[in-house]
């Protein structure tokens, strides 16, 4: 479970500094403004059973120096809220970030749909790989263009469409509460 947590939430660090990569100018921060997780699937069954009802914050993105992004935002499963702040390291390939010591690699791909890309996430843990894609877009609402994109993008990577979760849009969480 923290596996999918720790891919939710590094991968939409990732696709948030692909909107501006190309215009952002030497200053210490540049906020991205507001994104929304729209569908998240993955290559492993979750552990100990499925994963339930998951909701989800506006994530805040900023670009920091160096090309690095931070992104914030909660989620909430099993009726626990949890707050997540994740630092992505630009690496020298274009769209391609890391953390943790390079056991998380994100790749950013633009969707077709206007607003919307696509996270691929490759996580290390402890010597078992594990897959993840997650849809982020502009606005709230999920878009079936842009979920129908995901499906064949994820699809031709070896992810099925059967293990796609669309988490449920909340304006606040409270970690530790509801």
């Amino acid at each position: 479970m923290k596996t999918l947590l720790l891919s939710l939430g590094l991968g939409l660090v990732a696709a948030l500094q692909a909107q501006t990569l190309p215009t952002v100018v030497e200053e210490e921060e540049e906020d991205l403004g507001t994104w929304y997780l729209k569908a998240v699937t993955f290559d492993k069954e979750i552990p100990g059973g499925k994963l339930g009802p998951v909701s989800v914050t506006p994530m805040t993105i900023k670009i920091l120096d160096a090309g690095n992004v931070k992104i914030k935002f909660a989620y909430k499963i099993a009726d626990q809220c949890h707050d997540m702040s994740i630092t992505l390291e630009e690496t020298e390939v274009p769209g391609k970030y890391t953390a943790y010591g390079g056991k998380h690699v994100v790749q950013i791909m633009k969707s077709s749909v206007e607003d919307h890309y696509i996270l691929y996430d490759v996580t290390d843990l402890h010597g078992r790989q594990i897959r993840t894609a997650k849809l982020v877009g502009r606005d709230p609402d999920l878009s079936q263009e842009a979920l129908k994109d995901f499906e064949n993008v994820t699809g031709a990577r070896g992810l099925s469409s059967d293990t796609i979760v669309i988490p449920k849009q909340m304006e606040t969480c409270s970690p530790g509460g509801d």
